[in-house]
């Protein structure tokens, strides 16, 4: 299927199909007059590709699990898919508490500037 189809199908831009044959996720067939031809599967990989940027990965990591996702959903042993999701699910825990310590800090700043404020206004 032509990248205007894959696209209609998917709902992802070309612009993001483009994005994601530079990056290693997406690959396709080049027809005699250049255009991209893609193979039925790539529905399936697009979608895959949509629920892993969905869950915070980037595309490097997206590139090195894909692979083992697709086989895992084929039946083909995949055995470190648990492990390297568990890695990044660690990761974003991180980065959610490193994002709810600046929130605190914030409501403090806040905070003083609120009470600076009410004692500037008086």
């Amino acid at each position: 299927m032509r990248i205007g189809e894959l696209a209609r199908r998917t709902g992802v831009s070309v612009r993001s199909l483009r994005y994601y044959e530079e990056q290693g996720l997406l690959t396709s067939q080049r027809t005699p007059g250049g255009h991209r031809d893609y193979a039925d599967d790539a529905v399936e990989r697009v979608d895959r590709i949509q629920c892993l940027y969905s869950a915070g990965l980037c595309s490097s990591k997206i590139s090195e699990l894909l692979p083992c996702i697709l086989d895992h959903e084929r039946g083909a042993p995949a055995p470190d898919l648990v492990d390297l999701l568990t890695v990044e699910r660690r990761r974003i825990d991180g980065m959610m508490a490193q994002l709810a310590e600046s929130r605190r800090i914030l409501d403090g700043v806040i905070a003083s500037a609120g009470r600076e404020h009410r004692a500037d206004s008086a």
